[in-house]
């Protein structure tokens, strides 16, 4: 069975590729330089969005279930903070002649900032995922990560998210009473109640 954190996993190696391949050609190549760099900026927005509209959701829903909600709110905030200063890095690498110095510097600092973040998610919010949702919900949900990826291959558009309004939106659709399945069941490690109207109550949290 295909799992969503593997999925991620995989668009995270293939990343890493990119950004090593754009490191061993010759700056001269600029064509190829921007071929490749082009290919890589559409697919770090097409995996951030994917990540938004599939994953993140999942994570605050299963969190609020398991009465994890403020760990899982707090990674869900960084994550989407982290995906506009990525965002932020990929426009900037677009104001320099591509093979220049500052077109490398810029590059660099897209690298970074997505370094930051995988290594992050890979540390908290995919083993949080892993601990909390079974299989069958991870293969269904890696079914709607490939499809969301398939369907937009072609790019989508960036947009910034706000992070806080962002959690705020997703919970407004969760269902009032959020219970696991049995399959979900994380060990019963926390003793603080779940909101009742399943709530994660993020709006004094900011990011700057």
């Amino acid at each position: 069975m295909v799992d969503i954190t593997e999925l991620i996993l995989d668009d995270h190696r293939e990343q890493r590729r990119l950004f090593a391949i754009l490191e061993q050609i010759d700056r001269a190549e600029t064509d190829v330089l921007s071929a490749i760099w082009d290919r890589l900026a559409a697919f770090l927005e097409l995996h951030a969005k994917a990540e938004e509209e599939i994953f993140y959701p999942e994570l605050l829903q299963v969190g609020i279930a398991a009465r994890r909600a403020d760990r899982v709110e707090d990674e869900t905030l960084d994550a989407i903070h982290d995906h506009n200063e990525i965002r932020d890095a990929v426009a900037a690498v677009a104001q320099h002649q591509v093979g220049t110095d500052d077109w490398y510097a810029a590059v660099a600092a897209a690298n970074l900032a997505n370094s930051d973040h995988m290594a992050e998610e890979e540390r908290e919010g995919l083993t949080d995922f892993r601990r909390l949702a079974g299989l069958s919900r991870r293969h269904r949900l890696a079914v709607a990560f490939a499809a969301y990826e398939a369907r937009n291959y072609a790019g989508v558009e960036a947009v910034d998210e706000d992070p806080a309004g962002y959690i705020r939106e997703v919970e407004n659709k969760l269902p009032t009473e959020s219970e696991p399945s049995t399959e979900d069941q994380p060990p019963a490690t926390e003793n603080k109640p779940a909101p009742s109207n399943g709530s994660l109550s993020v709006g004094s949290l900011k990011r700057n």
